[in-house]
């Protein structure tokens, strides 16, 4: 009797390969189609809520990411005009008994070589890179995704992991090209001598402005600071990674407390994204295909959780597709059905967070600050219960 046909996964990234290791540990074979021509991940930081740990254990990572990761002790506000805090969250013993795991953050390479390491020591997972599927067809036995140079692959299933701009999203959905924030993101690395030493804070710290945003925090040990500066400027296009220069990036400053303003001036080598989402939508499968990630819920950065939803999506469709015992395409709506509504909430609120938290000017500011001093950590515990206490398995 020959095999099963491989589970199909378009997209090399933390989500892909996450979902790689997932059906591993469960002890099906799989292969990723990474269309570039090595497997990467461009960024820096990343910050990883206690759901980020749940997931890491289900995929048998759990120790190595720990090692990875830097602890802060604080999510900590800033008001960006008057240089002084509104409110911080202890990410202390409280937090981690509260959520049974920590509040951290890793660079986004490390974070994906973890998970690269793990798929090539496993004899379950095949990595091919220079593959990138544009296309696919299926019947009742299987699926077989069309590569770009024309190779065709025949698998079980196929699930589209390959984010923003997904193709695989082009034919399930078909909901056109991703909605434009009209908010560009500046990135840069400081070394950690060059970080001003009065705000070398162990903290994920967001400065928050009208209509701008900053945040740092520490990364790789202590060697780097993770400095990212947003601001709305009504960019009408998407952009990745295109370099920047310091006048443009301080454009969106210059109203802010010179304490916030003298962060940015220790960037350098800037680069810059514009920020794009998409609406929810309930249909992320069409028969043997699904979506995963960024393909599935791409997210706005404010509620630091894209990744974190892409785990925790490998976990629950690799428990699926394991666990179901009517096939496979009622396992992948079995996962879609579960799913559907976390990542709903998290997009939304996302939104919300620059709109309410990052972005507010005036009265609206004054009220975010009242509202939000109010708090003890204790009481934003009990409010983000409902995100950090989420594995992937749980119901939404």
């Amino acid at each position: 009797m020959s095999e099963p046909a491989p589970i199909l996964i378009a997209g090399g990234g933390i989500g892909g390969l996450a979902l790689a290791l997932g059906l591993a540990r469960r002890g099906i074979r799989c292969s990723v189609l990474e269309k570039a021509a090595a497997f990467g991940e461009i960024g820096a930081g990343i910050q990883l809520g206690p759901n980020a740990f749940h997931a890491f254990d289900h995929l048998g990572v759990g120790d190595t990411a720990r090692a990875m990761a830097v602890y802060i002790d604080q999510l900590r506000l800033m008001d960006a005009m008057t240089g002084e805090e509104i409110t911080h969250i202890d990410l202390g013993e409280g937090f981690r008994r509260r959520f049974g795991n920590p509040y951290a953050v890793i660079h986004r390479g490390d974070l994906h070589g973890v998970f690269l390491k793990a798929c090539r020591e496993s004899p379950l997972v095949t990595l091919r890179t220079g593959s990138e599927v544009v296309d696919y067809a299926q019947d009742r036995g299987g699926v077989t995704a069309h590569l770009a140079h024309g190779e065709r692959l025949a698998g079980a299933a196929l699930v589209g992991a390959d984010g923003l701009w997904s193709r695989i999203r082009r034919r399930v959905v078909g909901d056109g090209v991703p909605r434009v924030s009209g908010h560009t993101t500046y990135r840069s690395v400081i070394p950690t001598e060059r970080m001003p030493e009065a705000l070398r804070w162990n903290a994920a710290t967001l400065w928050a402005g009208p209509k701008c945003h900053i945040v740092h925090y520490p990364l790789q040990g202590w060697k780097l600071f993770n400095l990212v500066v947003t601001y709305h400027n009504d960019a009408p296009a998407p952009v990745a990674g295109q370099p920047a220069s310091f006048e443009e990036v301080m454009r969106g400053f210059e109203h802010i407390h010179p304490r916030a303003q003298a962060i940015i001036r220790h960037g350098s080598e800037w680069r810059k994204w514009v920020l794009c989402d998409r609406d929810p939508v309930e249909r992320w499968v069409d028969g043997r295909v699904a979506l995963l990630g960024d393909a599935a819920h791409p997210m706005l950065q404010y509620m630091a959780q894209g990744a974190c939803m892409a785990m925790e999506d490998a976990v629950c469709l690799s428990h699926r597709l394991a666990t179901h015992a009517g096939g496979i395409a009622p396992a992948l709506e079995a996962y879609r059905a579960q799913r559907v509504l976390r990542t709903t909430r998290v997009q939304l609120m996302s939104r919300a967070m620059g709109e309410h938290v990052y972005h507010p000017a005036g009265a609206h500011a004054l009220l975010r600050n009242a509202i939000m001093s109010a708090r003890s950590s204790e009481d934003w515990y009990e409010t983000v219960a409902w995100l950090y206490g989420g594995t992937g398995l749980d119901p939404a």
